[in-house]
């Protein structure tokens, strides 16, 4: 009788062993890998630094991470939509090791927003408020409001909240932005199923909007028309009886609220992890969206166009609400 003989395992040897060579690559390079500049990624480490993520926390088995990795492999995740399975692999650690160093820094991020989104202070209004006004021609604008839906698997409970209008299950992100793109305010959690002007109402920034907005308004979309939003400066509707002056208003909010769109759109691509997120825990998904909008902030400054859009980021099939 024979037996058939099993072939020994062999060990699958990862390739990433060189992840070091990331840390080697010229300015150009890194941005298009890791979508972000060498000096911004050093002042993301140094703020790690500051919370104590770099202390060696080596106690038996293998060394802990080096920080300057754990970085690293965080924003591979984020600017790509590799799996753990496949960052591991490019890093040289194990799944495990991955998915714990790339939350860590997540979370590590998510508990410092304030440092990245923060509401204006008076002379910052009144900045923004003139630069709407020429951008425009409406006064007294100190930024853009609109809701974004971020793709998700269909979540295990009340799972049926999250389909929204357009057919996919999402989570979305309202988001209010200035001239410059740059986050101001955000409340993410929102099932897709939800109303721009419900999630509004469910928001802080409602709650306090005399307090933050005193004279000042912005600039919505028609989904916040007729719901009572004092502060909110939205487009008439078009029921083909709007006079010369009408349609020239509209065209003025058009053009200052545009800005909020090229935002959504420059977040998910700069940051294609949030195009679909793949998660069912809810509360990884709302960390995930908060990190890419606290990293936009961080990277708004920059000048770089998009190499796959010169024109301007797509919202990747999130049409306007």
């Amino acid at each position: 009788m024979s037996v058939f003989a099993v072939p020994s395992r062999n060990p699958v040897l990862k390739t990433g062993s060189e992840w070091a060579v990331l840390l080697q690559m010229d300015e150009h390079t890194f941005r298009r890998h890791l979508r972000m500049s060498w000096s911004q990624y050093n002042f993301l480490l140094m703020k790690f630094e500051q919370q104590g993520l770099n202390e060696v926390k080596h106690i038996g088995g293998r060394p802990d991470v080096p920080l300057k990795k754990k970085v690293l492999m965080m924003l591979w995740y984020m600017a790509n939509q590799n799996s753990f399975r496949e960052i591991a692999d490019k890093f040289d650690v194990s799944q495990s090791t991955a998915h714990r160093s790339i939350f860590e820094l997540l979370r590590a991020l998510c508990s410092i927003a304030s440092s990245f989104i923060a509401w204006p202070n008076e002379c910052e209004k009144r900045a923004s408020s003139a630069a709407f006004s020429r951008a425009c021609g409406i006064n007294n604008i100190i930024g853009a409001i609109d809701g974004c839906h971020i793709k998700i698997q269909r979540p295990i409970i009340r799972g049926g909240d999250y389909l929204n209008r357009k057919g996919f299950y999402s989570m979305i992100l309202q988001g209010i932005v200035d001239e410059r793109g740059r986050f101001l305010d955000i409340f993410v959690g929102a099932p897709g199923k939800v109303h721009d002007a419900r999630v509004l109402r469910s928001s802080n920034i409602y709650s306090t909007w005399e307090e933050n907005m005193g004279n000042f308004q912005l600039l919505g979309d028609s989904a916040y028309i007729g719901h009572a939003f004092p502060f909110i400066l939205s487009p008439k509707r078009d029921n083909g009886a709007l006079t010369v002056e009408d349609l020239a208003a509209n065209l003025k909010i058009s053009r200052g609220r545009v800005i909020v769109e090229q935002a959504f759109g420059r977040v998910k691509c700069r940051w294609r992890r949030v195009r679909d997120l793949q998660n069912t825990r809810l509360d990884i998904v709302v960390m995930v969206i908060m990190s890419a909008c606290i990293m936009h902030n961080l990277c708004a400054g920059s000048t770089d166009p998009c190499e796959d859009h010169p024109q301007g980021c797509p919202r990747q099939a999130d049409d306007d609400e």
